[in-house]
């Protein structure tokens, strides 16, 4: 059977067996021995993961093509292969203690898949994840590279991030027309931010989505309140020069000033 990569769905099939064994081996499954694939696709991944007995792997698929061919080929999986969409699944009844994520993302909701993460972080300890080179970066950078922004913020305050290799084009079917990298994150010690989590991401969603701006004139449009305080050291930044924690005090300060305004 052959199963052709749908361009709705993103679909583009890793066909390199070397770099399939290299991204099933990232994973080091220390704090779960549970493991979920997203987008299994034609298996080329799966077959490598089943391979491991330090794992219990699962996978979720949409594609119903696909997940035919997973049955017809990896009967090992079906009893644990999930027909749908990952962005609706519930993760907390499926998984109550606790699940590991691994595959080879689709470009178009790579971003999705991450706040996802994000939403689930206590019972997701490690992600790994080949995507679009330059959302790994993103993601990967640190405080003063102009590739910094929200999704590093929010992923970078709760996991730790390894870019691990760059995927060239030629590897998959169809090839797309970028390159591909693969990151891990592994869930750091932060249980919860040391601010309003909900006005922290606020405040980095609105600092970022001016990001030619300073912090000074994003944030007092945003809260016109803030025109009547004093200057916070942090406005003449931009956004990109802040880290987590300069972010997280930097919304402290905020919370503070709304509250005596």
């Amino acid at each position: 059977m052959y199963v052709k990569p749908k361009k709705h769905l993103g679909q583009h099939f890793l066909t390199d067996q070397h770099i399939a064994r290299r991204i099933a081996d990232s994973l080091t499954a220390e704090k779960a021995s549970k493991v979920l694939e997203i987008g299994p696709g034609t298996g080329v991944l799966t077959q490598y993961l089943l391979q491991r007995p330090d794992i219990e792997l699962y996978a979720a698929e949409v594609d119903t093509e696909s997940v035919v061919y997973l049955h017809e080929n990896y009967p090992a999986l079906t009893p644990r292969l999930f027909e749908g969409d990952f962005l609706q699944m519930d993760l907390e009844a499926l998984f109550p203690e606790g699940v590991s994520l691994i595959g080879n993302f689709p470009y178009n909701i790579s971003s999705q898949i991450f706040f996802k993460v994000l939403e689930n972080r206590d019972r997701i300890p490690e992600v790994v994840g080949m995507i679009q080179r330059e959302v790994a970066i993103r993601i990967a950078e640190p405080p003063g590279s102009r590739d910094y922004g929200i999704l590093s913020v929010f992923l970078q305050a709760f996991y730790d991030i390894q870019y691990l290799f760059t995927v060239n084009e030629g590897v998959f079917n169809p090839p797309p027309k970028v390159k591909s990298a693969v990151i891990r994150l592994t869930r750091n010690n932060v249980r919860n931010l040391d601010c309003n989590e909900s006005l922290f991401m606020k405040v980095v969603k609105t600092t970022f989505n001016q990001r030619r701006k300073t912090i000074r004139n994003s944030l007092k449009a945003a809260f016109p309140v803030l025109k009547e305080t004093e200057e916070h050291p942090f406005f003449a930044l931009r956004p990109e020069q802040l880290s987590v924690a300069q972010f997280t005090e930097l919304t402290q300060w905020t919370e503070q000033q709304l509250a005596r305004l």
